[in-house]
């Protein structure tokens, strides 16, 4: 029976870490009289021994607070052959009996690894603003991200209409668009871009065009900064910078400056750009995520209990239930149903 719990949080933050760190907390301490260590700077904390104690006073307001007490990083254990074995030693010396890993796919890919090739019991709860955690229809994370999104575009609204212009609202999503499908959807947008489908120019061009022509003098476009241009010779993304993370995905930026480069020299409409970049990461987890999270992390106590490891707490039919952290390291994209949803609106 596990007596210790080591609990980290790895990758991109998201409002809605420190709620489920609460909730975590308070239930393995208040209802299993376990102690919990907070593991700082993800798995970079367990390479470079970085633990402290965490007391029912240490989660204490932490509701509504965004970012993550515990800190973050994209680290990769494995980039090094003695990486794993650090771990093991400093899991070891910390005395734990389980690990909490809070994060995305990258996270749990480490996870599942040291899990399956070195028996580091491991339970995971899925947290990204992008919403592509295999196993589990949401993270935590998202809805105030898609809410964060969807009142920018409302504002975008009335200064693109009083001005004429297109306007482009760059929004996150590497390798999946649901934060532009539902936020585009949510906000009205006119035409909405993701990774999944590769854009051709002059497609986005014409629709403009025919919106001018029936007398709209303004469009919203909504574009994932993943997105491929299928008029390029390989329909790539656009890199702000070639250097990549330790898990190989090179820094991302730039499509919305692009693709508004085209409309303006292929339609003549004065276009503009607007990249909502990390201020959809920050602030309060709207209470749909606080909910959310705070189911997420009893869940994960009571998996942690239960021994079952190599698990991944996730939502499915407003149930929250395990599944293999090998499910939870794939990635969830946006499936084209939804998206021709999505579309139906366009124009």
């Amino acid at each position: 029976m596990a007596k210790r719990i080591g609990i980290l949080t790895g990758g991109g933050d998201c409002p809605g870490l420190n709620a489920v760190l609460r909730a975590v907390v308070r239930t393995a301490i208040a209802q299993h009289h376990l102690e919990c260590f907070g593991i700082l700077r993800g798995w970079r904390g367990l390479l470079d021994g970085l633990a402290t104690p965490l007391t029912m006073d240490s989660v204490s307001g932490l509701l509504p607070r965004g970012g993550t007490i515990l800190r973050t990083s994209r680290t990769n254990p494995f980039l090094s052959p003695e990486g794993p074995g650090v771990i093991l030693a400093n899991a070891k010396r910390f005395a734990l009996d389980a690990v909490i890993a809070i994060g995305g796919v990258d996270t749990f890919v480490v996870g599942e690894r040291l899990f399956r090739e070195h028996g580091l019991p491991v339970v995971g709860i899925p947290a990204t603003i992008d919403n592509d955690v295999g196993g589990t229809e949401y993270s935590f994370g998202f809805d105030s991200t898609v809410n964060i999104a969807m009142e920018a575009i409302d504002r975008i609204h009335t200064t693109a209409e009083s001005h004429d212009r297109v306007m482009i609202i760059e929004v996150m999503g590497r390798l999946a668009g649901w934060i532009a499908v539902h936020a585009g959807v949510a906000g009205g947008a006119d035409i909405i871009l993701i990774p999944e489908q590769p854009i051709a120019l002059q497609d986005v061009c014409d629709a403009i065009v025919r919106r001018h022509d029936r007398g709209k003098d303004f469009s919203i476009i909504v574009i994932a900064e993943g997105v491929r241009i299928a008029d390029r010779e390989k329909a790539a993304p656009v890199f702000q910078s070639v250097p990549a993370d330790e898990f190989g995905q090179p820094r991302l930026g730039g499509i919305g400056q692009a693709v508004a480069r085209e409309i303006e020299k292929r339609t003549g409409y004065d276009t503009r750009v607007t990249v909502l970049g990390h201020i959809q990461r920050g602030g309060s987890p709207t209470g749909f995520d606080r909910v959310l999270g705070s189911r997420f992390g009893v869940a994960a106590v009571d998996l942690v209990r239960a021994g079952r490891f190599g698990q991944c707490v996730a939502l499915q039919a407003n149930d929250i239930v395990p599944v293999p952290l090998a499910t939870a390291a794939t990635r969830r994209t946006v499936p084209p149903e939804l998206y021709e949803m999505a579309k139906s609106f366009f124009g």
